[in-house]
């Protein structure tokens, strides 16, 4: 679980990093200095509350039974599929505008005062950590307890976010934001496919789904779960040697479906040459 988990804390954390970036750019070219503190306040809020709620998910449910825990897992495991593919859409279409979005709220906010300023940098940041939170507790659920991998994804994952995040902020580094969120959209996509199979495997020993010992194929014969390229295929696509029919259709129907539609061409998006992406860093400048 270590590459995927580590490839999502990189979005996610990204996602809020650039957030940052062009509020704190704006505050700073329009000589409004005294809201950085604000959006701080609210970058932080969103922070603190998004780590209570994955706390919350991953500890506060060890006094359940062995099928609510699955329950809970496998509800967790497919509403974090749903936040991830919504994210992956809205950031395809708003990789392009979110920095005149930003600027607009954050200059409508500081007319209004500091809690709304506040307030535009905890919800700019606040829906990549509930996101998070969700997605953590499902990656957690999957690798099983104990296993400290997926943390140890999720924490390089941000160092790496938070360190693109200051390069940019300083004007030392570049980003195409549209090539960045395609190609990390397609992996999200098919880890995502993982989760959800996983997610389905939960709500079958849950007894909520049937199928449980209807396989679509076994090759725990052929594939040792001890090896490192089962661990890898396992960490990565959350494979597993013995697969059920309803978790084999769900990967399929659910990564061929989502693939198709953010891989076709927006419709009425011009066919004539245009300018390349706006990276951050010329965001941040605009």
């Amino acid at each position: 679980m270590f590459a995927s988990n580590a490839l999502i804390g990189l979005r996610e954390g990204l996602e809020a990093a650039l957030v940052v970036v062009i509020l704190l750019a704006f505050l700073t070219k329009t000589n409004r200095t005294w809201g950085i503190r604000y959006v701080w306040l609210g970058v932080g809020t969103a922070v603190v509350l998004s780590v209570a709620l994955g706390a919350v998910l991953t500890y506060g449910t060890r006094q359940l039974s062995f099928e609510a825990q699955e329950m809970v897992g496998g509800t967790a495991s497919i509403v974090a599929v749903g936040f991830v593919t919504a994210m992956v859409f809205w950031m395809r279409s708003a990789a392009r505008t979110i920095s005149g979005e930003l600027k607009g709220r954050l200059d409508r906010a500081l007319d209004l005062g500091p809690l709304a300023v506040a307030l535009v940098g905890f919800l700019g940041v606040g829906r990549e950590g509930l996101e998070t939170a969700i997605f953590f507790y499902a990656t957690a659920q999957a690798a099983g307890s104990g296993n400290t991998v997926p943390l140890l994804g999720w924490v390089l994952g941000f160092a790496g976010a938070i360190l693109l995040g200051y390069l940019m902020y300083r004007g030392a580094l570049t980003i195409n934001l549209g090539t960045f969120f395609r190609y990390t959209g397609i992996a999200l996509v098919v880890v995502a496919g993982g989760i959800l199979a996983y997610g389905v495997h939960d709500l079958q020993e849950a007894g909520f789904l049937p199928g449980l010992n209807a396989l679509a194929f076994d090759v725990s014969g052929v594939v040792d779960p001890s090896t490192w390229y089962a661990a890898l295929l396992k960490g990565v696509l959350n494979f597993t040697p013995q697969t059920t029919v309803l978790q084999a259709v769900a990967w399929t129907v659910y990564v061929g479906t989502v693939l198709f539609f953010f891989l076709r061409p927006a419709r009425g998006r011009s066919t004539s040459p245009q300018r390349p992406d706006a990276t951050p860093r010329e965001t941040a400048a605009a």
